[in-house]
């Protein structure tokens, strides 16, 4: 193999690109899998787990990588695309063995593991070389600070043994910049134990965003084994339309506990979405879209717009009411889109720009006619208003599509197609 020898600290290969040989773009890095050895010997690096433009993750054997380096992979280009499955005898290295507990073998002294380094042995296979480690004891969740210090890997002792709390922050710190939808991925496919490990340390608005990307199954499991007061809080943090379809899935007594621990005012949107046929308009929308009255100007429109918080589906239009304009809203004025937003000069008030033409959709609209009125008219989002013209909320495009596509495609998107990975 032509592959660099130098020692590489793992978590500095976390989302590096993997390409093949004429440089075209395979995937990323997200893991490597090693295999544990008796007799205090280094474990073989097997290879590399790579994720896919479809979020797929396939298995990479260290025989098909040519070059490992910080900043890039490079492998021979012969790659198997079925999904990786993790074999009972392999461990994940940032999944698994990041932020564990073990010991020093001469002194007993506890240590927590913050790196692993892996480099070329003599027989050419990949050992796992070193360990970054963290003197001093943990109490619960939290690591009190102390001495690092990097040591062979049969100065340690303790891998063995399972773990019942074995904490997240340096995992969470390997992937940081991920976003929510790409953090899902991996949560989705740690064990269930390191899966609640890790929600666990996450913060309420980070771990709202990864649970919205998160197949049902994997939200009520998450949901589930958090204290209830945290997870009111996490519901609250979630987009109202979101955590209206989490909530439904919860059994009644369950539901109704978080609704009377959240707050009223978030609460009450919830049970509002709730009372609407779950394919329908008034099922699917959000009610947090940007609401103005019509005095207010373009500049005012613009900085709301500018809010990093919503999505780029609800940041398209602002919707214009009489007061009040907290949904449910006073009288629907009318649509002012982005494009109009910058045509227009600042100090122009955002009723004198009203699209009008478009007529709102009504709670009760199916979800074909919502999907055919976005297409028809080339729109991302759209109004929705009850019989009295007060505003309910708006549909994103997202909305529609999540109604649209099959009930499990948060799996498909997750695990790809094909079958599971065998063989090198």
């Amino acid at each position: 193999m032509g592959a660099s020898s130098g020692r590489v600290f793992i978590s500095h290969l976390a989302g590096v690109a993997v390409f093949d040989p004429n440089g075209d773009h395979v995937g990323r890095l997200r893991d490597v899998v090693v295999m544990l050895r008796t007799a205090q010997l280094p474990p073989r690096v097997l290879g590399l787990v790579v994720e896919v433009a479809t979020r797929r993750r396939i298995f990479v054997p260290m025989t098909r990588v040519t070059s490992v380096e910080t900043g890039e992979v490079i492998t021979t280009g012969l790659v198997n695309m079925r999904r990786f499955e993790q074999r009972p005898s392999e461990t994940l290295v940032l999944a698994e063995m990041l932020d564990r507990r073990v010991a020093l073998a001469e002194t007993d002294e506890p240590v927590t593991v913050l790196d692993v380094a892996m480099a070329l042995g003599r027989g050419r296979d990949w050992l796992l070389a070193k360990l970054f480690v963290q003197k001093g004891a943990t109490s619960g969740l939290r690591r009190r600070r102390g001495e690092t210090i990097t040591v062979d890997w049969n100065a340690v002792v303790g891998f063995e043994r399972p773990e019942d709390q074995q904490g997240a922050a340096n995992l969470l710190a390997t992937f940081e910049q991920l976003r929510p939808a790409d953090l899902a991925n991996v949560l989705h496919n740690l064990s269930a134990k390191r899966r609640a490990e890790v929600a666990a340390a996450l913060d309420d608005d980070r771990l709202a965003d990864v649970l919205e990307e998160l197949p049902e199954d994997d939200q009520v499991e998450i949901l589930g084994q958090l204290q209830e007061e945290r997870a009111a809080d996490v519901l609250e943090a979630m987009d109202p339309d979101d955590a209206a379809d989490l909530i439904s899935e919860l059994p009644e007594d369950t539901a109704e506990r978080l609704l009377g621990l959240m707050e009223p005012e978030e609460a009450e949107d919830v049970r509002r979405l709730l009372t609407y046929v779950e394919d329908t308009a008034g099922g699917m929308m959000t009610t947090e879209p940007i609401v103005l009255e019509p005095g207010a100007t373009i500049a005012e429109a613009l900085a709301h717009v500018r809010n990093s918080d919503l999505s780029p589906a609800l940041a398209s239009q602002v919707y214009v009411c009489r007061p009040p304009t907290e949904t449910p809203t006073g009288k629907y004025l009318g649509t002012v889109h982005f494009q109009r937003l910058l045509r227009d000069p600042p100090f122009t008030l955002v009723g004198a720009v009203l699209d009008t033409d478009l007529m709102p959709l009504r709670p009760d609209t199916p979800l074909a006619e919502v999907t055919s009125f976005l297409a028809a008219y080339n729109m991302v989002a759209a109004p929705v208003v009850d019989e009295d013209d007060h505003l309910l909320g708006a549909v994103t495009v997202d909305d529609v599509l999540d109604h649209l596509l099959p009930e499990d495609w948060r799996e498909g998107a997750i695990h790809g197609d094909g079958g599971v990975r065998r063989g090198p």
